[in-house]
């Protein structure tokens, strides 16, 4: 990941790109190939010399402090998968292991999940 005035170089030349790409291209993608946006745009505001500070971080109610969140919508990927994700299972309370009947309406177009056990 790029800083300081590398960082800033390197964005300008990008400048036409998307902002995603621009992240991309200055090293701002996490382990899953997902763009690190918030990182990128603190390293951007430090670079061009501002100082943020980190007042805001942990204090309760605020988004930052308590990770990413279960945004409760997901769509097809291009292999046909449906992923439904950790953040669903976990607050439903899904073990790995457990099995399901999937019943699907297609009028409706309504997934449902019966346990089999």
């Amino acid at each position: 990941m790029l800083v300081g005035k590398e960082l800033l170089e390197k964005s300008k030349l990008l400048s036409k790109h998307s902002e995603d790409e621009i992240a991309r291209g200055c090293g701002y993608v996490g382990p899953s190939g997902r763009v690190l946006r918030k990182s990128f745009y603190r390293a951007l505001i430090e670079a061009k010399g501002y100082k943020l500070s980190n007042s805001a971080v942990g204090r309760p109610g605020n988004r930052s402090s308590r990770g990413r969140q279960a945004e409760f919508k997901t769509k097809v990927h291009g292999n046909g998968n449906l992923l439904i994700g950790h953040a669903y299972t976990k607050k439903l309370g899904l073990e790995p292991g457990q099995e399901y009947k999937i019943d699907l309406k297609k009028d409706s177009k309504i997934i449902s999940l019966t346990p089999l056990n």
